[in-house]
C-alpha cells in the first residue's frame, strides 16, 4: 500500500506539471510571448517543478537533508543515466550555444554548491546551506536567465521566427488554460505531499536513510519528465534538445530550487556525503571532457555505455553505505 500511495502520488506530481506547463505556454502565446521566451522559461522550469515541489515541501516539514539529497540525486540521474540512455538511442551532435553557454554554466552550478556545501572540509562545521548562500544562488539563476535570453534573441534566426509565427495552434478558451493551470498547481501540491510522506514511511521500513532514498527513488521519479522529453528528442533526431533540457534543468535545480529552499530555510546536508558533492561536480565535468574528446562535439553511444555504468556503479555504492 505505501508503494502504490508512493506511485499515485508521483503520477500526480507529473500530471499536475504536465498541465501547468502547457497551460502556462498557453496562456503566454495568448499574450503575445514568443516561443523562445517560453521554453527558456515556462518549459524549463516546469519540467523540474515536481524537483521544486518536492524539495520545498521537503523544506518546510525540516528534512532538509532530502531537499538536498532530492536536487543531487536529479541532477546525477539527469547528467549520467538520462544523457547515457539518450546516447545509446542516438548520438548527441553538441551545438555551438551548448558549447560556450549551457555546459559552462552546468559546471559552475555544480562547483558553487559543492563550495556552499563543504564546510565541513573546509572549516570543520556541519555541512549546510545558509539563507545567504540560498540568496546567492537565486542569483546566480536571474544570471542565467538574463544570459540566455540575450543569446538566444540574437540566434534566433528570421526563418525560425516566421516558421513559428506561421504555424497554426489549436486554441483553447481561456478558461480552459486556466483549469490546466490551477489543476495542474494542485497535482503538483497534493503529488507532492503524498510522495514525501509515503517515501519516508517506505525509507523507514527498508532501514534506509531518508537522504539516500530521496538521492534514488525520489530523483529518479521527479526526472521522468526529462527522461520522456529526452528519449522522444533523440527518437526524433533531436538530441541537442535533450543536451539542452538536462543541462538546463540541472542549473535550475541549484541554483533556482535550492536557492528558493535555502532562503525559505537553511539547509542541513544530514547524510549528504562530501564525496556525493564531489561527485556531482565530476559528473559535470565529464559531459565538458566528452564535448572536446574523442569525437568532438558529439556524445556517441559508447560514452552513453559509460555514463550509464557510471550512474549504475554511483547507485550500488550508495546502497552500500
Amino acid at each position: 500500500m505505501t508503494v502504490l500511495l508512493m506511485i499515485i502520488g508521483l503520477a500526480l506530481l507529473l500530471v499536475g506539471a504536465n498541465y501547468l506547463t502547457e497551460g502556462s505556454s498557453a496562456v503566454a502565446k495568448r499574450f503575445g510571448i514568443s516561443e523562445f521566451v517560453i521554453g527558456l522559461t515556462i518549459i524549463a522550469i516546469g519540467t523540474s517543478a515536481p524537483e521544486l515541489v518536492i524539495s520545498l515541501i521537503s523544506t518546510i516539514n525540516g528534512k532538509t537533508d532530502m531537499a538536498i539529497g532530492n536536487v543531487l540525486g536529479s541532477n546525477l540521474f539527469n547528467t549520467l543515466m538520462i544523457l547515457g540512455i539518450t546516447a545509446l538511442i542516438r548520438p548527441i551532435r553538441i551545438e555551438h550555444n551548448t558549447l560556450s553557454r549551457d555546459i559552462p554554466f552546468g559546471l559552475l552550478a555544480a562547483v558553487v554548491l559543492a563550495i556552499c556545501g563543504l564546510d565541513i572540509w573546509l572549516n570543520g562545521e556541519s555541512g549546510s546551506i545558509s539563507r545567504s548562500e540560498g540568496l546567492l544562488l537565486l542569483c546566480f539563476f536571474v544570471v542565467f536567465m538574463v544570459y540566455s535570453f540575450a543569446t538566444a534573441k540574437r540566434d534566433e534566426s528570421p526563418e525560425t521566427q516566421q516558421t513559428t509565427e506561421k504555424t497554426p495552434e489549436k486554441k483553447h478558451p481561456i478558461w480552459i488554460e486556466l483549469l490546466m493551470i490551477a489543476g495542474g498547481l494542485a497535482g503538483l501540491i497534493y503529488g507532492g505531499d503524498l510522495f514525501l510522506e509515503y517515501a519516508v514511511i517506505f525509507a523507514r521500513d527498508m532501514g534506509m536513510s531518508e537522504a539516500v532514498i530521496a538521492v534514488t527513488l525520489m530523483a529518479g521519479g521527479t526526472s521522468m519528465p526529462e527522461l520522456i522529453t529526452c528519449v522522444i528528442a533523440a527518437a526524433k533526431n533531436k538530441g541537442q534538445l535533450a543536451l539542452g533540457n538536462v543541462i538546463g534543468s540541472n542549473i535550475s535545480n541549484i541554483f533556482l530550487i535550492l536557492g528558493t529552499c535555502a532562503t525559505v530555510s537553511p539547509l542541513q546536508m544530514g547524510d549528504i556525503l562530501p564525496l556525493d558533492l564531489v561527485i556531482l561536480v565530476a559528473a559535470s565535468l565529464i559531459i565538458a571532457i566528452t564535448a572536446f574528446t574523442f569525437r568532438r562535439n558529439e556524445l556517441d553511444r559508447a560514452e552513453g555505455v559509460i555514463f550509464v555504468l557510471l550512474y549504475i556503479a554511483y547507485i550500488v555504492s550508495l546502497l552500500m553505505r
